[in-house]
């Protein structure tokens, strides 16, 4: 039975045509041959932190627990992404400076550079049926030194330093159904919450990060849902504990206490769980 787990970042969303974006595949992806993946057509990155680029991941689909994950796949310099990217031939869509680096990446290992591309505040790339917008988010955006190798990530590594990729980045994705979805990445409150994910784009569907200390905790990110975005449903991510057991939210875990103080209604990320959901953000089926 799927859980919702400390370490879970990735989520899959399929568009009514068929297209599939993966969104921050971090560490309890499996590698490019994880059976939950199946068809990827692109993959979006918030930000270069290793939990979720993926600088390491499981071995398979289950292993370890909730709490103690192991992640024995070791995979740096190279990421989780790059590595599903390059097997599925799949886009990888990043704002800043990120797509430079992904493309030089992919170019290293064989791929095509070109299929790194750029979405800049403001503007939009559109994968099959879904328009893929960049919106700002509030946190940090360093690549480790491991990440780069060479002689140049060995000096950040000893200097204590990571590069810098330029600012985090959300996402807002609009659907062919109509749906428009918020992904916060790991942020914390921004005015464009409001000004833009809520006022310009409308969504109805928001998956935001509860995590604390590294982002909004459950509490902060209520206070966005209901003060800011509004939407009609939300999505909890990035708790940083295991959330559920048996596929049951555990009393007193962030999770819990996101979902009693939000007021749309909430749907946990268990793991091997698919839901959909109508233009308008209200959960159809696998809810």
């Amino acid at each position: 039975k799927g859980e919702f787990c400390q370490l879970d970042r990735a989520m899959v969303f399929e568009d009514p045509d068929g297209t599939r974006i993966l969104y921050d595949p971090g560490r309890t992806v499996a590698g490019a041959d994880d059976p939950r993946l199946g068809k990827i057509d692109a993959i979006l990155l918030s930000h270069m932190h290793g939990d979720h680029v993926g600088d390491k991941h499981i071995e398979a689909v289950g292993s370890g627990d909730c709490s103690t994950a192991k992640f024995p796949v070791k995979v740096l310099p190279d990421t989780n992404l790059i590595n599903i990217a390059l097997a599925k031939n799949a886009k990888i869509i990043t704002g800043s400076e990120m797509p430079k680096f992904f493309a030089s990446k992919l170019k290293a290992l064989g791929g095509n550079p070109k299929n790194s591309e750029l979405v800049r505040f403001g503007a939009s790339r559109k994968i099959g049926g879904v328009t893929i917008t960049t919106v700002p988010a509030v946190h940090s955006n360093g690549v480790s030194g491991s990440m780069i190798g060479g002689d140049l990530g060995d000096m950040l590594n000893s200097a204590g330093l990571t590069a810098y990729a330029g600012p985090p980045t959300g996402y807002v994705l609009r659907f062919s159904n109509g749906l428009a979805v918020y992904l916060s990445g790991d942020t914390g409150v921004t005015a464009e919450q409001e000004t833009v994910v809520r006022d310009l784009y409308k969504v109805k569907l928001a998956v935001i990060n509860i995590g604390d200390t590294f982002t909004t905790g459950p509490e902060e990110a209520a206070w966005v849902m209901n003060n800011l975005v509004k939407p009609k449903s939300v999505i909890p991510s990035h708790a940083n504990q295991p959330s559920t057991k048996d596929g049951v939210v555990i009393e007193g875990t962030r999770t819990d206490s996101f979902i009693k103080a939000v007021k749309a209604k909430a749907y946990v990320p268990i793991s091997g769980r698919s839901m959909s959901f109508d233009k308008n953000g209200k959960c159809v089926a696998g809810c």
